[in-house]
């Protein structure tokens, strides 16, 4: 196990941890929106920095991919990590004004009208959804665009990503709802990518519950599973 401090209070964790996900799991309240412990930390959004005191050297840096260390300090709230936070939701701000999270996290910290140019956008590039595709799900549909002021998230080429499979993994885990589903009993649509994929039934009760080619895909990187098993919603497994 590996001793530090957090806000002067000595913490434990191990090795291979970073400071955010330590802090998290100890109640430590820092603010991050690119960051989840399913995937590997990408320090996109710099919400969650921090003062880190190692030896006689302390710097600003990003929690999340900040490996824990014997011995170091972890500040979270000084003036200097307060300051450079605020910038961040500044920039945020003018980049998604109408950002529900964002919005919120502006009126916890008393960051008002930025003094940004407002680009009114509605994605902040954290890049979850391009990694929960890529490293939980697999089928690596979608990706970074452009580099600069004009990067941005979607499918290589800008055309229908044809290994998407709907299955809903990049709405659910996209901290601004930018990324929308639509469903009815015949198809699912990922409104962002443009990917309308259609709905298969249940063999017992005969409800659409998820699209064939997700099903399709689940069966063919899973073992060990009855065969009939993707064939049946949840209720009749």
């Amino acid at each position: 196990m590996i001793t530090f401090t957090i806000d002067g209070y000595e913490v434990q964790a191990e090795a291979g941890q970073n400071v955010l996900e330590v802090a998290l799991d100890k109640g430590f309240d820092i603010p991050h929106l690119c960051y989840h412990e399913a995937l590997k930390p990408y320090g996109a959004c710099r919400l969650c920095v921090a003062e880190v005191t190692s030896g006689k050297r302390t710097r600003l840096t990003t929690s999340c991919n900040y490996p824990v260390i014997e011995g170091i300090s972890v500040q979270t709230s000084t003036e200097k990590v307060i300051r450079a936070r605020k910038m961040v939701i500044e920039l945020l701000l003018a980049r998604c004004p109408d950002a529900p999270i964002v919005k919120d996290l502006a009126r916890e910290y008393s960051v008002g009208r930025p003094r940004f140019t407002a680009d009114n956008d509605d994605c902040i590039l954290c890049g979850l959804c391009e990694r929960v595709c890529r490293e939980v799900v697999g089928p690596d549909a979608i990706t970074f665009l452009g580099r600069g002021s004009s990067r941005k998230v979607g499918p290589p080429l800008e055309i229908n990503p044809k290994t998407c499979i709907a299955c809903g993994a990049c709405v659910y885990i996209c901290p601004t709802d930018c990324i929308k589903l639509k469903e009815n009993e015949k198809e699912r649509t990922i409104v962002r990518w443009g990917r309308t994929l259609p709905m298969k039934t249940c063999v017992v009760c005969g409800r659409s519950f998820a699209p064939w080619f997700q099903l399709e895909y689940f069966r063919k990187i899973t073992e060990g599973i009855p065969k009939d098993f993707w064939d049946k919603c949840l209720d009749c497994r």
